[in-house]
Protein backbone atom coordinates (compact mmCIF):
# COMPACT_ATOMS: atom_id res chain seq x y z
CA UNK A 1 0.00 0.00 0.00
CA UNK A 2 1.14 3.55 -0.90
CA UNK A 3 1.82 6.06 1.72
CA UNK A 4 -0.44 9.06 0.87
CA UNK A 5 1.76 11.77 -0.40
CA UNK A 6 -0.55 14.24 0.95
CA UNK A 7 -0.52 13.13 4.65
CA UNK A 8 3.33 12.57 4.59
CA UNK A 9 4.00 16.58 3.16
CA UNK A 10 1.67 17.76 5.70
CA UNK A 11 3.54 15.93 8.27
CA UNK A 12 6.89 17.13 6.76
CA UNK A 13 5.68 20.34 7.10
CA UNK A 14 4.23 20.35 10.45
CA UNK A 15 7.67 18.40 11.72
CA UNK A 16 9.31 21.83 9.87
CA UNK A 17 7.00 24.16 11.78
CA UNK A 18 7.75 22.50 15.13
CA UNK A 19 11.74 22.66 14.42
CA UNK A 20 11.59 26.12 13.60
CA UNK A 21 9.93 26.84 16.82
CA UNK A 22 12.16 24.35 19.13
CA UNK A 23 14.83 26.27 17.30
CA UNK A 24 13.65 29.94 18.10
CA UNK A 25 13.09 28.13 21.73
CA UNK A 26 16.23 27.57 22.43
CA UNK A 27 17.90 30.71 20.67
CA UNK A 28 15.85 32.68 24.04
CA UNK A 29 16.20 30.13 26.47
CA UNK A 30 18.88 30.63 28.75
CA UNK A 31 21.15 28.60 30.87
CA UNK A 32 24.03 28.97 33.96
CA UNK A 33 26.92 27.06 33.98
CA UNK A 34 29.17 26.91 37.36
CA UNK A 35 32.65 25.81 38.84
CA UNK A 36 33.75 26.24 41.87
CA UNK A 37 30.58 26.23 43.97
CA UNK A 38 29.27 29.15 42.49
CA UNK A 39 33.05 31.20 42.19
CA UNK A 40 32.58 31.28 38.55
CA UNK A 41 29.18 31.41 36.71
CA UNK A 42 28.55 31.19 32.62
CA UNK A 43 25.46 31.60 30.49
CA UNK A 44 24.40 31.03 27.54
CA UNK A 45 21.40 30.48 25.17
CA UNK A 46 20.06 27.01 24.37
CA UNK A 47 22.07 27.60 21.34
CA UNK A 48 25.36 28.15 23.10
CA UNK A 49 25.18 31.82 22.50
CA UNK A 50 27.61 32.91 25.35
CA UNK A 51 26.14 35.92 27.05
CA UNK A 52 28.35 36.68 30.82
CA UNK A 53 30.75 35.21 33.21
CA UNK A 54 30.32 36.19 36.54
CA UNK A 55 33.35 35.90 39.21
CA UNK A 56 33.18 36.12 42.83
CA UNK A 57 36.45 38.61 43.68
CA UNK A 58 37.44 35.19 46.66
CA UNK A 59 38.14 33.16 43.22
CA UNK A 60 40.82 35.40 41.71
CA UNK A 61 43.88 35.00 43.01
CA UNK A 62 46.79 36.70 41.60
CA UNK A 63 49.22 33.69 42.86
CA UNK A 64 47.09 30.80 40.83
CA UNK A 65 45.56 32.58 37.43
CA UNK A 66 45.89 29.02 36.15
CA UNK A 67 43.17 27.73 38.91
CA UNK A 68 40.80 30.80 37.54
CA UNK A 69 41.37 29.64 34.02
CA UNK A 70 40.18 26.00 35.18
CA UNK A 71 37.59 27.17 37.13
CA UNK A 72 36.28 29.34 33.56
CA UNK A 73 36.86 26.53 31.14
CA UNK A 74 34.46 24.20 33.84
CA UNK A 75 32.04 26.50 34.01
CA UNK A 76 31.60 26.93 29.59
CA UNK A 77 31.39 23.00 29.70
CA UNK A 78 28.87 23.14 32.16
CA UNK A 79 26.96 25.82 30.08
CA UNK A 80 27.21 23.94 27.11
CA UNK A 81 25.98 20.39 28.46
CA UNK A 82 23.02 22.04 29.64
CA UNK A 83 22.26 23.74 26.71
CA UNK A 84 22.89 20.26 24.52
CA UNK A 85 20.65 18.67 26.73
CA UNK A 86 18.29 21.17 26.52
CA UNK A 87 18.29 20.72 22.87
CA UNK A 88 18.08 17.13 23.00
CA UNK A 89 15.04 17.28 25.49
CA UNK A 90 13.39 19.54 22.81
CA UNK A 91 14.18 17.49 19.57
CA UNK A 92 13.13 13.99 21.07
CA UNK A 93 9.66 16.09 21.75
CA UNK A 94 9.61 16.97 18.09
CA UNK A 95 11.20 13.65 16.28
CA UNK A 96 9.50 10.32 16.59
CA UNK A 97 11.25 7.71 18.41
CA UNK A 98 13.76 5.65 15.89
CA UNK A 99 13.54 8.71 13.66
CA UNK A 100 16.98 10.67 15.34
CA UNK A 101 19.71 10.41 12.68
CA UNK A 102 23.08 8.63 13.78
CA UNK A 103 25.15 11.16 15.24
CA UNK A 104 22.55 13.63 15.80
CA UNK A 105 23.51 14.22 19.72
CA UNK A 106 23.34 17.83 20.63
Amino acid sequence: MQPDMNQLMQGLAKAQQDMQRAQKELSSSVVEGQAGGGAVKITCTGDLEFKSVKIKADAVDPSDIGMLEDLILTAIKDASNKAKDSAEQKMKAIIPPGMMPPGMGF
